[in-house]
């Protein structure tokens, strides 16, 4: 597994697919701002082609997914190709606002019910949170996707200019 060639390398995004609806919006999400999007299985739902593109609608076309069968072989994958592993986690410190982001870099969301284990914590490069307000819980995962990647992707200078 790897890039199609030619592929701007950008920032990946990866998760386990937990919820169609969080699915369709992270792999739209990719899609629009060109970044690969690793889906890490098992994941909570057929991950057939109706059900993404029942979620991702007419985006999955212009998205590359990369799946990776099980955790192991995602991790064997990202330490054979040099990624840093970025996790998301509300149980981090430090906010995602003083990490310096690389191209290198595959920011991990977690499942919103259960985040993620403790060997994916511990194979973690950087833990990172996104600040709320004191009392709740936490942000939808594809929004937080969407808050992590325009950060790294603004940081990197990978972002896509704006057409005028």
């Amino acid at each position: 597994m790897g890039y199609p060639k030619g592929r701007h390398r950008n920032a990946d995004c990866a998760f386990p697919a937990h919820i169609p609806q969080n699915t369709g919006t992270i792999l739209r999400l990719c899609a629009c701002l060109d970044v690969a999007a690793h889906i890490i299985e098992p994941a909570g739902f057929p991950v057939s082609d109706r059900h993404f593109r029942r979620a991702g609608m007419d985006y999955l076309d212009q998205v590359t997914i990369m799946r990776h069968e099980s955790w192991s072989k995602f991790e064997r994958w990202r330490n054979d190709n040099s990624y840093r592993l970025i996790l998301f986690t509300t149980k981090a410190v430090r906010s995602y606002l003083d990490y310096r982001f690389s191209p290198m870099d595959i920011l991990l969301f977690g499942r919103e019910s259960a985040g993620v284990p403790d060997d994916v914590v511990t194979a973690a490069d950087a833990r990172l949170v996104i600040p709320i307000k004191p009392g709740l819980r936490s942000l939808n995962v594809a929004m937080a996707a969407a808050m992590a990647l325009g950060e790294a992707l603004r940081q990197t200078s990978s972002a896509i200019a704006a057409q005028r």
